[in-house]
């Protein structure tokens, strides 16, 4: 065999460098076995008998503690595979195949530059020369057994955590607000300043109807939240910071939180971009691999837990059909909540100017948006939200009274929680004081490097004390006379609810939250003359209103023009720019503009030559629901 690599061995191979390659796959294995990094450092031996110099061997050793299954992040076997590809490298070192790669690309690509440039591979075993047949089929059953092996190893692991995870005793890291005991079963967090952040988010996000309500809610009272780390030096350690909208969304969806053990939600796969990264895909909850509801403590019930992710999905903004949204800031009171009564689609709310203020029009468009034609139906939505509103102020008449008093014990409710986490702040706050104070008597008063320091940490947290106190006081008496008032306002309020529904200074947002209290959906359906809205009251009633349409007419000149060129196949654009020309107005005397003459399009019969013909809505039964027609 010796005779055999020696022939191999040529001139021209030992005027190159040797590279020998030494990897170990985790830290672990670095610090521990210590035999097989030895062992793999002495293939310089082996490269010298060879003959080559000792400045002519190089070691890379820069990737100890890198995984081989893949080429990314390991700088040593890029520079390797550079160093092949410039011809430099006579001979390529490796204990075994495994070393050098964990995947059959990787090796494969580096057998394939090796045979390019001549290159020699070296193992335990003997020498090998790409270059020829039997010694690459020798090279490429190695690398195959040795991704083989990668993959009965993960299988054995992989089988070992299924097993434990479908008896439930497999332990993963748990979110803030939970910990293992001592036999290693989840508790809640015992910190009360934990426990109470956690059950605000909940009750924030019930009140607000939305998730960057709770966000919100909390930066205005100024509260942390705690968050457990998963990178940095101390893995694990619970952090307080600023309430995000990612970790609102985090927790909510997080089943652990109604005391449920859950493997396997979702999915990772490799990108294909060759980086090795992942991309993560959650899964329906029918594919979990393993959900057990009320394995431990939690913080809410699993009916909770299923309605706020059903709230969730609501609020998922449009397109998304399967979403309403959450309650906007815009005017219209039924966005999110109509239905389009010839094709059953959600509808779309779209605003124009009139005067200083928006006015909404709800827009069926997913035939516009999908195949270029006009839209299902148009309907101006000033009008019908007036009726709407009047509907909910005749309907919440009989319980406004119930609602006054439901109010008011969610406002007393809420104030107690407020006070109760602002007193744990300032107990943390005091309780770190207290720490640093023993950490400062505790050393050595003649060692002032290290007292100095001490010092300065009690003085930073004796004033945090102060400061958290002194926030607390004033919050105190600010949420007194805040309470006192607002209570006035409920009770007075009962008496009038439909002045608090009239009045200016109601926002748009809380209109739409409270109708979304009473509304399922509403179905609209557009005749020449009025708009009939079949309204879907939470518990099964229904109500079925006709609202006339209030249309300032448009010059008849406009509309004919406007038929004659779209039957020659003009667009909205051109068309528009055509009745400027003329000096015809709209009804509201300004220029035409491509919405103009689309609203024209949409309204008013086309003739049958048109590009984009369209018939007028037809008078269809009122009492038709969405996706019947």
């Amino acid at each position: 065999m010796d005779h055999e690599n020696h022939e191999k061995v040529r001139a021209e191979h030992r005027a190159r460098n040797a590279y020998l390659y030494v990897r170990q796959s985790t830290l672990r294995q670095v610090l521990e076995n210590t035999e097989s990094t030895q062992r793999q450092y002495a293939l310089q031996d082996r490269a010298a008998g060879l003959g080559w110099d000792a400045q002519q061997i190089v070691v890379i050793d820069s990737d100890l503690g890198q995984s081989g299954a893949s080429s990314v992040d390991r700088e040593g076997f890029q520079k390797l595979v550079t160093e092949v590809t410039m011809g430099r490298a006579g001979l390529v070192l490796g204990l075994e195949v495994s070393r050098l790669a964990r995947n059959s690309t990787d090796w494969h690509r580096l057998i394939e530059l090796c045979a390019l440039t001549d290159t020699l591979i070296l193992d335990e075993d003997g020498v090998y020369d790409p270059g020829q047949f039997n010694d690459r089929l020798v090279l490429g059953l190695k690398g195959t057994m040795s991704e083989a092996e990668l993959h009965i190893l993960r299988s054995r692991m992989r089988g070992g955590i299924l097993n434990k995870v479908r008896r439930g005793e497999f332990a993963v890291s748990l979110p803030a607000g939970f910990l293992y005991d001592a036999n290693q079963h989840v508790i809640l967090d015992p910190d009360q300043q934990v426990q109470h952040s956690i059950r605000q988010l909940f009750a924030a996000f019930r009140r607000t109807g939305s998730v960057m309500g709770a966000v919100r809610e909390f930066r205005d009272k100024q509260w942390k939240f705690p968050v457990r780390t998963q990178k940095g030096p101390r893995p694990g350690d619970l952090e307080w910071g600023e309430l995000t909208r990612n970790r609102v969304n985090t927790v909510l969806r997080n089943p652990r939180y109604a005391g449920a053990y859950a493997y396997g939600q979702n999915r990772h796969r490799k990108k294909a971009d060759g980086t090795g990264r992942r991309t993560q895909q959650r899964l329906p909850r029918d594919q979990w691999y393993k959900l057990q509801c009320n394995a431990h403590p939690g913080y809410l019930s699993w009916e909770e837990y299923e309605e706020n992710v059903s709230h969730l999905r609501e609020n998922a903004p449009a397109p998304k059909p399967q979403g309403r949204g959450a309650a906007r800031e815009g005017p219209a009171l039924l966005q999110g909540l109509a239905y389009c009564g010839l094709c059953g689609a959600r509808m779309g709310v779209r605003y124009h100017s009139r005067g200083n203020r928006l006015v909404p029009d709800y827009v069926c468009d997913g035939n516009s948006s999908n195949r270029g034609a006009p839209p299902c139906q148009l309907i101006p939505g000033g009008s019908l939200d007036q009726a709407i509103g009047k509907a909910l102020v005749e309907t919440l008449t009989p319980v406004k009274l119930e609602l006054a008093l439901a109010v008011q014990q969610e406002i007393d409710t809420r104030e107690e929680e407020t006070g109760r986490l602002y007193q744990m702040q300032v107990e943390r706050a005091r309780y770190e004081s207290t720490l640093a104070e023993r950490r400062y008597k505790a050393v050595d008063p003649d060692n002032r490097l290290v007292a100095g320091t001490l010092e300065a940490e009690w003085n930073g947290k004796l004033r945090r004390v102060r400061e958290a106190e002194q926030e607390f006081d004033r919050l105190r008496l600010v949420r007194q006379a805040v309470t006192a008032q607002t209570r006035e306002q409920i009770l007075r309020l009962a008496d009038d609810f439909p002045r608090m529904w009239q009045d200016p200074k109601t926002p748009d947002r809380e209109r739409k939250r409270m109708a979304r209290l009473l509304i399922e959906d509403v179905t609209l359906i557009r005749s020449p003359e009025q708009v009939t809205a079949h309204i879907r009251f939470k518990g099964g009633a229904t109500q079925t209103m006709h609202v006339p349409l209030r249309r300032r007419s448009t010059d008849p000149r406009a509309v004919a023009t406007a038929q004659r060129l779209l039957s020659e196949h003009h667009d909205h654009a051109s068309i528009a720019e055509t009745l400027n020309q003329m000096g015809i107005k709209t009804a509201s005397g300004k220029n035409f503009t491509r919405q103009t003459v689309r609203q024209i399009h949409s309204i008013c019969p086309q003739s049958p030559n048109a590009r984009f013909s369209e018939t007028a809505a037809p008078v269809v039964d009122p009492g038709v629901t969405r996706g019947a027609v």
